[in-house]
């Protein structure tokens, strides 16, 4: 047979088995254009800088306009502009600088949370494909083995999905487990009793609550009330919200801890993780959840317990998405008093109110959730140790991967924790401030009329650029401009992960050899020599083809 006679198409079309057979994910994209564009004109308009500091403008429109007023009827306010010059060049470096610093933050951020996908990415990889099954143990067959064993992995991975979704949840503020999008992937493991990530203020008890979904403090026993806009649906979160695209009306009320719970009569087990939560009498509702927080001075060491929900009580989960609503007090002047009053403990509502209440956290508010997930993932790969079950190479993978999780969560912390200083920004702001004031004197003699126009322009950048840079200082919240987080977690890990463990590892023997792959060592598309001709031929026949590329 001759290497470049073509081959014969079968009459009847080859079929694939067992190559893949996932039907694959459908997710939104969240790049493409809204369909009503109106709404996109609004949502656009939100995202400015000038709805931000519009009021700011409004005051120097305001001003500008009586140093005209005063001028054009005789009154001789103006002056030189030399310091137009001089101080607006040095003025627009330091803003300049600010903008920058609160971007570098930013896309640092971004990196850090490609980080997170990628080593997600590559612990999983390394499960699902290079960690074997475990031998069977005495009087066990190989069929318990290989399920055991696949129950492990899919658990570990579920975890690296946990991972992730409790970070989301870390940085925007919301502690504890309660959610739909991260409850059922760690409700079954034991709380460590770790100290809380972030920095704490005492001086807040209030609860991260806003309009019609309230937030759970770290420490309190929380009441949910059955008064729902919409109920959930039973499977409770494939998109993260109920099936009808509504959020639940959940009432939570502070009273002394959180749905956690420290067993003080546990002693520290022996073993690598806490002895399992035991689970409530089934069946049973649970209008509250009990809890007793132990004094910050108790022995860390010992464990912690969290309350298993029944399926009833699951349909009260918190949503996984949490934006506060626009209100009144998001509009200048009734967000000067946003501050004092949610000071006080007064429930503000709003989007400034909620950005307030996540910087006054009281101090048992951060439970470190990640980090706890983090010694989880942990314990697997030493139990693969001690087993010997995977060879070295393998097993420094999943470290490696498990190092740049926790590097990412260390990280992202570090830019949550660290704001600007407060001299240098306040002062930043004065600076501004005292320049917009007087450039009215300066341009008058000029521009005459266009005076006002002119300072509202130049007010615009100088403040646009100063509160475009506030808000993206920390991009982990609900604003317009800040990160995705649930585009990350959902869109992009849970649903690569689902992908990978839809399938056993694919048996190169299968794939490589199927008829499809007619194309290996040809040089044109219209011969097509399957794997098994190209057996039949020879290595000799598919160096000749190689060699005339």
């Amino acid at each position: 047979m001759s290497v470049n006679q073509p081959v014969v198409e079968p009459a009847t079309p080859i079929s694939r088995v067992e190559t893949f057979a996932h039907t694959g994910f459908r997710v939104p994209d969240p790049f493409a254009p809204r369909q009503r564009p109106g709404s996109s004109f609004v949502n656009a308009l939100l995202a400015t800088a000038l709805f931000r500091c519009w009021h700011i403008l409004l005051f120097f429109a305001g001003w500008s306009t009586l140093i005209t007023v005063l001028n054009h009827h005789g009154h001789k306010l103006f002056i030189q502009p030399t310091l137009l010059t001089v101080v607006g060049t040095v003025l627009g470096f330091i803003i300049s600088y600010r903008t920058t610093s609160s971007f570098e933050r930013y896309n640092e951020g971004r990196r850090l949370w490609s980080q997170v996908i990628l080593a997600s990415r590559t612990m999983a990889r390394t499960i699902w494909f290079h960690v074997p099954n475990a031998p069977p143990a005495e009087g066990m067959s190989e069929q318990e083995a290989a399920a055991r064993s696949l129950i492990e992995k899919k658990s570990a991975i579920n975890l690296l999905e946990a991972f992730a979704v409790a970070i989301k949840h870390y940085l925007r503020g919301e502690d504890s487990i309660y959610y739909q999008d991260l409850y059922h992937l760690v409700k079954f493991l034991p709380a460590y009793a770790l100290p809380a990530g972030l920095p704490a203020s005492p001086t807040d008890n209030s609860v991260f609550n806003d309009d019609s979904h309230n937030r759970s403090p770290v420490s309190p026993q929380t009441i949910v009330t059955n008064s729902f806009s919409s109920p959930i649906s039973e499977n409770p979160y494939p998109n993260g919200l109920s099936s009808s695209g509504r959020q639940p009306t959940i009432t939570i009320a502070p009273i002394s801890s959180v749905l956690h719970q420290r067993n003080s009569n546990s002693a520290t087990s022996p073993s690598s993780l806490p002895a399992p939560v035991s689970i409530g009498a089934p069946g049973k509702r649970s209008s509250y959840y009990n809890g007793v927080t132990s004094p910050v001075s108790a022995n860390l060491q010992k464990e912690k317990e969290r309350m298993i929900l029944t399926r009833q009580d699951e349909n009260y989960l918190m949503p996984a998405h949490m934006p506060p609503k626009y209100s009144v007090f998001d509009l200048f002047p009734f967000s000067l008093l946003v501050k004092c009053l949610t000071e006080n403990g007064k429930d503000v509502k709003g989007k400034k109110g909620a950005r307030i209440r996540a910087k006054l956290r009281n101090e048992a508010v951060s439970h470190n959730l990640p980090l706890e997930l983090s010694l989880y993932l942990s314990s697997y790969i030493a139990s693969l140790q001690n087993r010997k079950i995977c060879d070295v190479p393998t097993t420094n993978t999943l470290l490696l991967s498990l190092n740049q999780l926790v590097d990412s969560l260390t990280g992202l912390e570090r830019i949550l924790t660290t704001p600007i200083p407060f001299s240098y920004s306040i002062h930043l702001w004065v600076v501004t401030i005292i320049y917009c004031l007087a450039l009215p004197f300066q341009i008058w003699s000029t521009l005459k009329w266009i005076t006002i126009p002119g300072t509202t322009v130049i007010s615009f950048i100088f403040f646009g650029f100063l509160v475009a840079g506030e808000e993206i200082e920390n991009p982990f919240g609900y604003d317009k401009n800040d990160l995705n987080l649930d585009h990350f977690t959902h869109s992009i890990i849970r649903n690569e992960l689902r992908a990978v463990t839809s399938t056993p590892p694919p048996n190169p023997t299968r794939w490589a050899f199927v008829p499809e792959n007619n194309l290996l060592f040809s040089n044109y598309t219209d011969e097509r020599v399957t794997p098994e001709q190209w057996i039949a031929r020879g290595p000799n026949a598919m160096q000749r083809n190689l060699s005339q590329f």
